[in-house]
């Protein structure tokens, strides 16, 4: 069995000046970034190059319409590297945009046509949850087809992943919270998976105390206190990127496109309303197996009693950072159950592979209700 793989390049820089100082962005770049993030770290290098604010082609995650006027836009310059500064929204499009493109982006994502890539692409996160710079994961929503779908194949690693806290100083406290939580997230799911090796569980392990001993001190301190923890967070969650980049994610990621497609809930946020339920009905079926070797890290790092209170813990910690909200009030309805159970089961077989113990349909149905 393949233990561990990573294949972008890894390069840290406490500054966005450090980083060109040595990639030299250029004309024959395409820089898709945020006017946000572009005006008080790109701006002030004055370097020339070929500029893509993905705002201007709409707000919040990823979609194929998006990926569609992006590429429409890409194609009016003349370059030979993609450059994502930005979320996991630039990341993943940029993913893409690092393609043959066809007309409909949507054709990748179904398989209808092979990816190729055709661009050296260059990725540094802004947020410090999808791990995104060191997988080959990209995730959109398929307008045409109602649903959220992952496309995860050779072409869509990046060349090269670039740290560099100082993007983060602008991190609105929610993002922050939603997108490190889904780091947390990712370092649990791929260590219960089976597909965890003694090398990805070591990322996920040192990611999950990290996380969580920063949340401890942001929840006595207050909001502001997690700006003094952003290169603890940029590490874990690469570390967590890592480790769900060999191992897979599992359950919670499944459950969570339902209702990240149907309301626009942002991935993080979907992904945090899921994540205990999902651990207390792996405990209910196996709690003996290495759910037990969690259940004592997190009682650990909490300094709770261990047991199966611990989720309770947990819960009570994450809901003093942000408060988890009933699955109603993003407007699902009671009828929305059925749906939602039976879309998970269609289209996310490739994320239900790697639960710590099978889910039937019947039990996936009442982590639903038990959220609704």
């Amino acid at each position: 069995m393949l233990a561990l793989r990573v294949v972008p390049k890894i390069y840290y820089y406490e500054t966005v000046a450090e980083f060109n100082d040595e990639f030299k962005i250029g004309e024959r770049d395409l820089l898709v970034t945020n006017e946000w993030i572009y005006t008080p770290y790109v701006a002030p290098l004055g370097v020339k190059t070929n500029v893509v604010y993905q705002e201007k082609f709409g707000m919040g995650e990823p979609s194929d319409e998006m990926i569609d006027a992006l590429v429409a836009e890409a194609g009016k310059y003349e370059y030979d590297r993609i450059i994502a500064l930005g979320g996991g929204t630039i990341v993943d499009i940029c993913k893409i945009l690092a393609l043959d493109v066809p007309e409909k982006s949507v054709d990748l994502f179904t398989g209808a046509v092979p990816p190729k890539k055709v661009k050296e692409l260059v990725v540094i996160p802004t947020t410090c949850g999808t791990g995104s710079e060191v997988t080959n994961v990209a995730i959109a929503e398929l307008k045409s087809l109602h649903v959220k779908k992952g496309i995860a194949v050779e072409e869509t690693y990046a060349d090269q992943a670039v740290l560099i806290p100082e993007t983060m100083k602008g991190l609105p406290y929610k993002v922050f919270v939603t997108s490190s939580v889904d780091a947390l997230i990712h370092a649990v799911e791929s260590f219960l998976s089976p597909k965890a090796s003694p090398f990805t569980e070591m990322y996920s392990v040192h990611a999950i105390k990290m996380i969580m001993r920063a949340y401890k001190v942001i929840a006595g301190k207050g909001e502001d206190a997690f700006k003094d923890h952003l290169k603890e967070f940029v590490l874990a969650s690469n570390y967590a990127g890592i480790a769900f980049g060999n191992a897979g994610c599992a359950a919670v990621h499944a459950l969570s496109y339902s209702i990240g497609g149907a309301f626009h809930v942002p991935h993080g946020e979907a992904n945090y309303q899921f994540f205990t339920e999902v651990m207390k009905k792996y405990i209910s079926k196996e709690p003996n197996g290495k759910i037990k070797q969690l259940t004592s890290l997190l009682a650990d790092v909490m300094e709770v009693p261990e047991g199966d209170g611990v989720y309770d813990d947990l819960d009570a910690l994450l809901g003093q950072l942000l408060p988890k909200k009933p699955l109603k009030e993003y407007g699902m309805t009671e009828a929305q159950i059925d749906e939602f159970t039976k879309s998970t089961v269609d289209n996310q077989q490739r994320l239900l592979a790697n639960n710590y113990v099978p889910l039937s349909d019947a039990e996936i149905r009442e982590i639903f209700v038990a959220l609704f």
